[in-house]
């Protein structure tokens, strides 16, 4: 999915980029930019800010009116909504900081660039190729499974 999501959703687009969607998201952009971008790129604005919603409906944008109390619950309303799976694949996520595709990345590669014990502890890596940000599946991944089980069970009740 192509998403624009507003100023106020900077963790739910960290989210959906990593679940592999391309986001716009910018916190300098005004209703109407986020309007006129929505509707030139073909994208689906995401926002919590009911006029703006309004707006974008009334000038033929796709938007949707996001709800839900935690990170969770919104991810699993977006993945009913628009039918995708809540679970992230390295191979096709997006860099959370900058939208780009992450790309797999031997350890030789990245030997200088992450910290020793990371270094020795993991396998495997990705890279994004516009910020070079590494990632790995490390201790964080236990809280990012537990969102996503938190949102496989939220949708399960929808």
């Amino acid at each position: 999915m192509r998403f624009v999501t507003d100023g106020m959703l900077g963790k739910l687009t960290r989210w959906l980029r990593m679940l592999g969607h391309d986001v716009k998201y910018s916190r300098s952009l005004d209703d109407k930019e986020l309007i006129k971008t929505t509707k030139r790129a073909r994208r689906v604005l995401l926002t919590r800010d009911l006029e703006l919603y309004r707006q974008a409906v009334a000038r033929g944008a796709e938007a949707v009116l996001v709800e839900g109390a935690s990170e969770s619950e919104k991810l699993a309303k977006l993945a009913k909504k628009f039918d995708f799976k809540l679970e992230i694949d390295p191979y096709v996520s997006r860099c959370p900081k900058c939208n780009v595709r992450v790309k797999a990345v031997s350890k030789e590669e990245i030997v200088s660039k992450v910290p020793k014990a990371t270094f020795s502890n993991y396998e495997e890596f990705w890279e994004c190729p516009k910020c070079g940000q590494i990632y790995w599946q490390g201790a964080h991944w236990k809280r990012i499974g537990r969102t996503l089980k938190e949102a496989k069970q939220a949708l399960k009740l929808q």
